[in-house]
């Protein structure tokens, strides 16, 4: 996703960048909040069969029923993840800015208003109002999601199986249907 933004972005359509960008946060966050209730796990303050419910919910959700499992809310999670990243869920909520038909999505993107005139001047205004900073949150993208996948995400699984080794007898013992 990142790539195809950045192509977007060099080539001056940033709107189809930002949306992108949007997604790529998105997918972002579910690893951050897997990793943030895997270590709830370890610390004792998760149940291991409400995470593993967690995890269901997370990886098979949908909204369109096409899954036994209701999807999380994206925003929901991207709050959970800002108290890791502050700042993650504003940025989010600007970049969902651009990509709904709002007053951004819509006007700011498009047109200029001259009140004083009752003008409107159409224009492509993307690039000028986000070009420079496109590439900037493509890096903290990038940046959050090396962090979270390359060690963070390794070190809370690793401890994870370790855990469940410890803890097969409870688990089996507590476990749905047992």
């Amino acid at each position: 996703m990142l790539e195809q933004s950045v192509a977007l972005c060099d080539a001056d359509h940033l709107l189809g960048a930002r949306i992108l960008l949007r997604s790529a946060f998105e997918t972002v966050a579910v690893l951050i909040y897997l990793n943030q209730i895997t270590r709830k796990v370890l610390e004792g303050t998760l149940d291991f069969h409400d995470f593993s419910d967690k995890t269901a919910t997370l990886l098979l959700g949908s909204r369109d029923d096409s899954t036994p499992h209701k999807s999380l809310n994206i925003v929901t999670i991207l709050e959970k993840c800002d108290a890791r990243y502050p700042g993650m869920r504003d940025l989010y909520a600007k970049l969902s800015e651009s990509a709904h038909p709002n007053y951004e999505g819509m006007a700011i993107g498009y047109s200029d208003v001259d009140r004083e005139s009752n003008v409107v001047n159409y224009r492509n205004k993307w690039q000028t109002m986000y070009g420079q900073s496109h590439l900037q949150a493509v890096e903290l993208c990038i940046s959050v999601f090396c962090d979270e996948y390359n060690e963070e995400w390794p070190e809370a699984f690793e401890e994870l199986e370790r855990w469940i080794e410890g803890n097969d007898a409870a688990l089996e013992a507590t476990k749905l249907g047992a």
